[in-house]
């Protein structure tokens, strides 16, 4: 009899264990753990969100910072998940989602841009969209030796690639390493390289590269609009000026009612919106601000 007694209990304590370990794992909105991809260029404001919203829920988001085609082959391989990117999905990226009954869904949340920095010994600091072509065929123009790229798979090689109809980067006049910080690096070191990177790396400098930013200019681009050239401010961006600015989103593919949802809601909030307001970007929604009225008026200057 002791015998089934004992068998009996060891059977409870084993589905108490698992019912402990699958209510750790439990995920919703404002609880629990999960990963999130984000485009590399992007870092810095994607863990200014993060640090704010799990000093505030009970949730650890942890970032995989990667380039923009290694954000989405992650997602694929996951086959679910949590990416902070410059772009929506693509019509084939979705349509994979949707054959798994999965339903992503995009969150945009701020507007950045990319920047163009020299070596403070290049003289030149404009520079013209047609130039920006030119480069990325692998043509050379006075002053400037060449374009150098974070990542050859990085969201600003893509971008310059689809804005100049340039299918692949040129073998020559065209560098690219694996990271913001080499390539900053190299920049600051290099006269008559142009560096490309997201400006959120310019208002939010790690203190690894704040040394060699202080050796860099930010070049002005022009705008074909109105012929006037402006730098990749937050006003110029807010106002269209600046031309090579994009937007920021939040793809939420996890597939149910986790943190993804919570999170894309919290970045969308004034909150989150005040976070990127911070940072240097520009807020979807610009956050409210309160205004109090009183009834009289205290002139205390005597």
């Amino acid at each position: 009899m002791r015998k089934y007694f004992n068998i009996v209990v060891y059977i409870l304590l084993i589905f108490l264990v698992i019912t402990c370990k699958k209510e750790e794992a439990k995920e919703t909105m404002l609880e629990g753990n999960t990963t999130m991809f984000v485009d590399e260029t992007l870092k810095p404001i994607a863990e200014d969100q993060v640090q704010v919203f799990e000093s505030q829920y009970e949730a650890k988001i942890t970032i995989a910072p990667k380039s923009e085609a290694e954000v989405i082959q992650s997602l694929v391989k996951a086959g679910s998940g949590l990416a902070i990117l410059s772009r929506t999905l693509t019509k084939e990226e979705t349509d994979y989602f949707n054959k798994k009954k999965i339903f992503p869904k995009i969150t945009p949340f701020a507007k950045d841009a990319i920047a163009l920095i020299v070596n403070k010994n290049t003289k030149d600091t404009l520079i013209t969209l047609e130039q920006i072509t030119n480069l990325m065929k692998g043509i050379r123009l006075p002053g400037f030796k060449g374009l150098v790229f974070d990542n050859p798979n990085s969201s600003t090689a893509n971008y310059f690639c689809a804005l100049t109809g340039v299918k692949n980067l040129p073998a020559e006049g065209v560098f690219s390493f694996k990271t913001n910080e080499e390539m900053i690096q190299y920049v600051a070191q290099n006269d008559g390289m142009i560096g490309v990177v997201g400006i959120n790396y310019i208002f939010e400098p790690s203190n690894e590269i704040r040394d060699n930013l202080d050796k860099v200019n930010v070049l002005n681009v022009l705008n074909l609009k109105d012929h006037k050239f402006y730098a990749p401010t937050q006003s110029s961006i807010a106002a269209g000026q600046y031309p090579l600015a994009r937007d920021l989103f939040v793809v939420n593919a996890q597939g149910f009612s986790g943190l993804g949802m919570g999170f894309a809601s919290f970045v969308s909030s004034d909150i989150g919106q005040r976070i990127v307001l911070k940072s240097g970007l520009v807020p979807v929604k610009f956050p409210s601000r309160k205004i109090r009225i009183r009834s009289t008026i205290n002139n205390d200057k005597k």
